[in-house]
């Protein structure tokens, strides 16, 4: 079991991750399963639900607890422990170990005073302000959804359930926490010899480095490994985006011979049973692969109603990230459609903290939401190399047009030359950011 750990195997069961890909399709608000009774007393003030324990939605919980103490918020998680997708890539190639990637949802819960429950969200009933989980249901005065993502496999299959759920098992995506990212590190590791295609989901996508990055250190795995092989990267866009340069430069001068960047290559079909893959760039046999499906927002987005069915994710205000289907409904991280916003963990807990959190707090002290919000910004590290570890890195700021109603990018700063320094920066930068969210 090269490249991954009997204990790593053992956090990921207890997370709770050991769980297959989901293939829900249904965009219909279904109606309100029965569970047991209520779980929470009635509330003394404004209760905030938060449904759904990533990046967002952990984020929202400490911040509105500390803007507005009184609030009586209530986080709701389905996993026992918390995995980052972030930095997911660098403990792929070998980094880091998992202890980095997890932590847990007690101890901030126990800090600022906010309510965890460690249950399944069934089902959401907007007329009744009411969330039902295998434990019971909870009332809301203002909910905040953060389901992330969820995988699109009908854009492939269309509808061929058995299809989806045999590429989904045996060519996991690994863009969802949990035990795909073990099967897919195992894969990795073990690859010996032959053809590894990497797919890169057409945008919007979650991180959209992310795939690139993930190819580079699949790269240096198999270039420590001597693996007698290559790596073909199938890129539905022209070029790639962002920080383009540092990520060929990486592929040529550090894995020459091994990556071959392969550009416009939007799917066409793909075969997992016969490990082919039919694209506008041509056809390509693997024998084995990390095939990306399009991503959309998670599935229970789609089971409440708010996803656009046209774009795969939710419509919401710029500013305040309401749903335009519910105002009492917020939704943040991933699965909202904000004009100029990367689906990135970085961007999640920013604009959560500097948009949500400002907008709702305003609205339960009887303010104008749109005036409390502020600006985001957006950084994102991308480890290249191994050994020595160096990294390029993307910074977006942004500004808040209030004649247009909606944030806009005030400058991007980009280095693509790779440094060990930015190396650092990136553990760093991580480090920073599970301190704000778990201590």
């Amino acid at each position: 079991m090269s490249g991954v750990s009997r204990r790593d195997l053992f956090k990921i069961a207890g997370a709770g991750l050991l769980i297959g890909s989901s293939l829900h399709t249904s965009t219909a608000c279904a109606k309100p399963v029965k569970t047991a009774g209520r779980m929470l007393p009635p509330p003394k003030g404004n209760r905030v639900v938060i449904v759904g324990g990533g990046w967002a939605g952990v984020t929202a919980a400490k911040h509105i607890k500390k803007e507005m103490p009184s609030a009586d918020v209530v986080l709701i998680e389905k996993r026992k422990i918390f995995m980052s997708c972030p930095i997911s890539n660098v403990w792929l190639g070998g980094l880091v170990d998992m202890d980095f990637l997890m932590h847990d949802f007690h101890t901030p819960a126990s800090k600022y005073g906010y309510t965890f429950i460690n249950a399944t969200v069934l089902d959401i009933d907007r007329s009744k302000r009411r969330v039902y989980t295998n434990e019971g249901y909870v009332d809301y005065d203002y909910l905040i959804l953060a389901p992330g993502i969820g995988y699109n496999y009908d854009a492939w299959f269309k509808g061929d359930k058995d299809m989806a759920r045999y590429c989904a098992t045996h060519f996991p995506s690994a863009f969802i926490p949990g035990s795909e990212h073990i099967a897919l590190k195992r894969k990795v590791h073990n690859f010996e010899e032959g053809t590894f295609v990497l797919i890169v989901p057409p945008p919007p996508h979650r991180c959209p480095p992310a795939p690139y990055e993930r190819a580079a250190m699949i790269a240096y795995v198999f270039k420590k490994n001597r693996v007698k092989g290559k790596l073909i990267i199938l890129d539905p866009k022209k070029d790639i985006k962002p920080k383009g340069p540092g990520f060929r430069n990486a592929y040529i001068e550090l894995y020459g011979g091994l990556v071959e960047y392969v550009p416009n290559a939007k799917i066409k079909e793909v075969d997992p049973v016969k490990k082919v893959i039919r694209t506008t760039a041509g056809d390509f046999r693997f024998d084995d692969a990390n095939l990306n499906p399009p991503h959309r927002a998670g599935d229970l987005a789609w089971k409440v109603g708010l996803v656009n069915p046209k774009t795969g994710w939710c419509d919401v205000d710029p500013l305040t990230l309401q749903s335009k289907q519910d105002p009492r409904i917020f939704v943040a991280g991933d699965a909202a459609s904000v004009k100029g916003f990367p689906k990135s963990g970085d961007m999640a807990h920013n604009h959560t903290q500097t948009m949500v959190v400002k907008a709702l707090v305003a609205l339960m002290k009887g303010k104008d939401p749109k005036e409390a919000v502020r600006a985001p910004t957006n950084t994102c590290y991308s480890m290249v190399n191994g050994d020595p570890k160096e990294a390029i890195v993307i910074n977006v700021i942004y500004d808040i047009d209030r004649k247009k109603g909606a944030p806009v990018k005030k400058k991007v700063n980009v280095e693509n030359r790779r440094s060990e320094q930015l190396a650092r920066a990136t553990f760093e930068w991580a480090r920073a950011l599970y301190r704000d969210m778990f201590s």
